[in-house]
C-alpha cells in the first residue's frame, strides 16, 4: 500500500456464526482469516467458545501462536453449552457487557458469515462509530457473495437518504481476508461534523467539579 498511511493493528475483534453454515467455504474461509491474522501477528477477540465458524478461526490463531480472547457471558457456559474457549476467557453478565468490551480490547473488526447475532454486533459496531462512540475500522469478509444481499440493502438505505455516503463509507467489505485487513488498516474515520460533537465522557464542568474537590 505505497502511499498510504498504515493503521496499527493489533488486536481484531471477530463476529460469526456458531453453526459452521451451508457451504464448507465458509469453514474454508474462517480457518484462513485465522492464518492470516497469525502471520501478521495480530491477535484475536472472539466470542468464546469453539462452535462452528468461531471454533474454526480462534483455533487457527492460536495454532500461529497469537493470542486468543474470548468474551463469553456466564449463561453460555452453563453446561458446556458452547465449548471450551481456546485461549484466554473472560466471563461477562449480559450480552451488552460482552460487546463493549469487545469493543473496547479491539483495534478493529471482521464480520463473516452468521446469523442475527453476528448481524447485531456488525450494526452496533457500525452504530457507534456513526455516533463518533469508536473511530474502528469494520468489515465484511464477503465470501462467496454471502453479504451480497446486506451490502445492496445498505446501498439501498444510502439512496432512500436514510444512511449518509459519509457513514457509508464505515462499512468495509472484501472477498478475501489479506485484502480486508489492508483496507482495515489503510482506513481513516471521517466522523459526522454535527454527531462528532457527541460527548460520551464526563462533561467538562463534571471534571472541573472533579478536581475542585480532590484539591480539596
Amino acid at each position: 500500500m505505497e502511499g498510504v498511511s498504515v493503521r496499527k493493528i493489533k488486536k481484531i475483534c471477530v463476529f460469526c456464526g456458531a453453526n459452521s453454515g451451508k457451504d464448507v467455504a465458509f469453514v474454508n474461509a474462517a480457518f484462513h482469516l485465522g492464518e492470516v491474522l497469525g502471520k501478521r501477528k495480530i491477535d484475536l477477540v472472539y466470542g468464546g467458545g469453539k462452535l462452528g465458524l468461531m471454533g474454526c478461526v480462534s483455533t487457527a490463531v492460536a495454532q500461529h501462536e497469537r493470542q486468543v480472547l474470548g468474551i463469553i457471558p456466564s449463561a453460555f457456559t452453563v453446561n458446556n453449552l458452547v465449548g471450551e474457549t481456546c485461549g484466554k476467557e473472560i466471563k461477562v453478565a449480559t450480552m451488552q457487557e460482552r460487546l463493549v468490551m469487545m469493543m473496547e480490547l479491539s483495534d478493529a473488526f471482521i464480520a463473516l458469515p452468521g446469523g442475527f447475532g453476528t448481524l447485531e454486533e456488525l450494526f452496533q459496531m457500525i452504530s457507534w462509530a456513526q455516533l463518533n462512540i469508536h473511530n474502528k475500522p469494520i468489515g465484511v469478509l464477503n465470501i462467496n457473495g454471502f453479504f451480497n444481499g446486506l451490502l445492496s440493502f445498505v446501498d439501498h438505505a444510502v439512496k432512500q437518504e436514510f444512511i449518509t455516503p459519509r457513514a457509508r463509507k464505515i462499512l468495509i467489505s472484501a472477498t478475501t481476508a489479506d485484502e480486508l485487513v489492508d483496507k482495515l488498516q489503510a482506513f481513516r474515520s471521517e466522523p459526522d461534523p454535527a454527531l462528532s460533537k457527541l460527548k460520551w465522557s464526563p462533561s467538562s464542568s463534571q471534571k472541573e467539579k472533579l478536581d475542585l474537590t480532590l484539591r480539596l
